[in-house]
């Protein structure tokens, strides 16, 4: 009796197992995993500061079908934009959502979102017009494969989502440009500059210098700063052929280099970049 009692309960053992294992891969089978990464194209600004308080996606052609990721205690999300340069971002999410077709996510703002412009000490409103305060849409239509994971690049083009009111005032109105990670590819160098010091060459790394990306056809496609130590890393970038320029006449010569070949799922090392600055 004693073993026929321990044969039973082997079994059932066995079978709650089983029966685990195929909720499992029933749950691989209906889900992806999602992760959105925020970067910045610089502008001219001290701090941008911005509040996240939600971020949702929908599936569907229903406006009434937005989901939000993760849980409220994961919000809000704060972050000043400019520190996001030279391979800096920010993981905005990381979760497991239903597979099929992604057609939109939206970041919804808060009112805690402020600016220090370049040679201020004060930090200034940075207001939400009441027309994003629903949120920020973008579309992705974007197919999830059931067990696959994707991380989508979010580009945040600082420059062109400040505007000047007629009252001295600076509203948010947020340009983003999307790209899937696994279809994209990245740039990365090192900007110094090269200047005369008692009568010597000297070379040193330059902080702050706008790296601009052009197609080959000279469209403009986006931007990024250095780092302290000259760094620039330029993600979310569809494969083909670029170009990169620098302008900036008061402090350097401008530069622009030859065609840059951008691969899918790769990091393109350009040599590094050596402007030369006119001597005063």
């Amino acid at each position: 009796m004693k073993f026929k009692k321990i044969y039973f309960v082997a079994i059932a053992a066995i079978v709650v197992m089983l029966g685990a294992q195929g909720c499992a891969n029933d749950n691989e089978s209906n889900t992806a995993s999602v992760q959105l990464k925020l970067v910045d194209a610089p502008g001219d600004y001290s701090e941008v500061n911005v509040e996240i308080v939600d971020i949702q996606y929908n599936n569907s052609d229903n406006e009434s079908g937005w989901v939000s990721f993760g849980t409220p205690e994961d919000y809000p999300i704060n972050v000043d934009l400019t520190t996001l340069i030279a391979g800096n971002s920010l993981l905005l999410t990381d979760q497991i959502i239903p597979s099929g077709m992604l057609k939109q996510i939206r970041l919804v703002l808060g009112d805690g979102n402020t600016l220090k412009i370049e040679g201020q000490a004060e930090m200034m409103a940075l207001s939400t017009p009441s027309a994003m305060q629903s949120g920020l849409k973008l579309n992705m239509n974007t197919t999830l494969e059931p067990g696959f994971s994707y991380t989508f690049i979010l580009d945040w083009d600082v420059q062109n989502s400040i505007v000047m009111t007629g009252a001295g005032m600076y509203n948010l109105k947020p340009v983003i440009r999307v790209n899937a990670e696994v279809n994209s590819g990245s740039i990365e160098g090192n900007v110094s500059g090269e200047f005369l010091v008692d009568g010597l060459s000297a070379i040193n790394n330059l902080e702050k210098a706008i790296v601009q990306v052009y197609t080959a056809g000279d469209v403009f496609v986006t931007n990024s700063e250095t780092n302290a130590d000259g760094d620039f890393l330029i993600q979310g970038l569809a494969a083909g052929d670029y170009k990169l320029k620098i302008v900036n006449q008061d402090a350097y010569d401008d530069y622009e280099s030859t065609l840059i070949t951008v691969e899918t799922g790769k990091v393109t090392t350009f040599a590094s970049i050596v402007l030369m600055i006119p001597t005063i």
